[in-house]
């Protein structure tokens, strides 16, 4: 398999999300909903103020997306959110890890971010194993969090302290 390269999402990049967020996999364990339209992917690849998105390429396709976003409060402008998707075809594959390798080393050394904080549905593993590579713990959880194929589902939130 080819190198994964990051980078920061383009402009050029909605059609390749949008095409990787219709796939049952993808939307499943995401809060993203079935049948995502390209005006909304055009959208949301536009830079905003406090949000960083990165893309995971393996050759010339995108198989992944992260977006972190730097808290605006004052009060928790040391803390940021995120959220992962990979290609369903390539989970499992190193491609989450070099998203989350970049995104922690932005947060660390170049944001001045203390916390970052996420919540993932409690029956997705492989995404809280990932996640605790990278040092995240499991602080609670969240009663029907989210509405998924008509059930609602819970969901931990997790967070990751930068190490002094």
């Amino acid at each position: 398999m080819s190198e994964t390269v990051i980078r920061h999402v383009e402009a050029a990049d909605a059609e390749a999300l949008q095409q990787m967020h219709t796939h049952h996999d993808v939307y499943h364990s995401t809060l993203q909903i079935p049948h995502p339209s390209m005006d909304m992917w055009h959208e949301r690849v536009m830079r905003k103020p406090n949000r960083r998105q990165l893309v995971a390429c393996i050759g010339d396709r995108v198989v992944g997306h992260l977006v972190l976003d730097v808290m605006e409060n004052p009060r928790r402008s040391h803390v940021a959110t995120f959220g992962i998707s990979i290609a369903s075809e390539f989970q499992n594959r190193g491609v989450g890890s070099a998203l989350m390798r970049e995104m922690v080393d932005l947060c660390d050394n170049w944001l001045r971010v203390e916390r970052i904080e996420l919540t993932v549905f409690v029956d997705n593993p492989g995404a809280m194993g990932l996640y605790r590579k990278f040092g995240f713990e499991v602080e609670g959880t969240g009663k029907n969090y989210a509405l998924r194929n008509g059930e609602y589902v819970d969901a931990y939130y997790m967070a990751r302290m930068k190490s002094v």
